[in-house]
């Protein structure tokens, strides 16, 4: 059976986790869904029951939800590619403290402005969350700038699935227009590196429904319907 990964759009982090993919190598197929319209939907809330994006649905056919988890179980499977880790040694811990930064601050840093976006009229309250984002976007961003130093990649001279997951956030900063990577010098190569790299033109091609070419393991679409049917149908 083949790994299927629902991924959001549009600006989902999931982003990351088919970059991840690709770097991996390994089979997979993919599901679009659309938010909020169907990531809410009491179909999809049956294979993730808090409505979020992503979902992988595994090779032996258990959904897993939420991004560290995805892309643990995907690094568990491309040690040899270069992009994870075997647990138990100091690059897993390594590997696993930066995504943990980029999932509480990083990501958290967000929360206000995709909440005045979905939920605020314009006013006060709207105004003061973004004012609260713009402030918390800042200071990620100069603590991530902190965290990579001197080296090309967010662990040293490769990239690995910490890179993955920064690159599904990092596109939020001009889809709020909030920091500017040209204040962060460090942080503004590693974007532009990331940017050129195959498989993030791939999952930039996949969001837009653009002609994607993959250079890893793609296998195509499958509808939601289409999963969901093969899912209960296997219960």
């Amino acid at each position: 059976m083949t790994q299927i990964l629902f991924y959001g759009v549009p600006e989902g982090c999931s982003f990351g986790s088919i970059v991840a993919l690709e770097w991996s190598k390994q089979p997979y197929r993919l599901s679009r869904i659309e938010m909020p319209e169907t990531v809410t939907s009491a179909a999809y809330r049956q294979i993730n029951p808090v409505a979020e994006t992503p979902t992988l649905r595994t090779s032996t056919g258990e959904f897993i939800s939420e991004s560290m988890a995805i892309l643990n179980h995907i690094g568990a499977g491309a040690i040899e590619q270069g992009i994870a880790f075997r647990q138990g040694t100091k690059d897993f811990d390594r590997l696993n403290q930066m995504l943990a930064f980029l999932n509480t601050t990083y990501f958290s840093a967000y929360a206000s402005l995709w909440y005045a976006l979905e939920h605020v009229s314009d006013g006060n309250e709207k105004e003061t969350l973004i004012a609260y984002g713009r402030t918390n976007v800042a200071k990620a961003h100069e603590d991530l700038e902190l965290l990579l130093g001197n080296q090309q990649w967010l662990l040293g001279d490769k990239p690995t699935l910490a890179d993955a997951y920064f690159m599904g956030i990092a596109r939020w900063s001009h889809f709020h227009k909030t920091a500017s990577y040209a204040d962060y010098p460090g942080l503004n190569k590693l974007h532009q590196r990331l940017e050129d790299d195959a498989a993030v033109k791939f999952a930039h091609a996949i969001e837009h429904e653009k002609e994607a070419k993959s250079a890893g393991g793609f296998a195509g679409h499958i509808s939601f319907d289409d999963v969901l049917k093969i899912a209960l149908e296997a219960v």
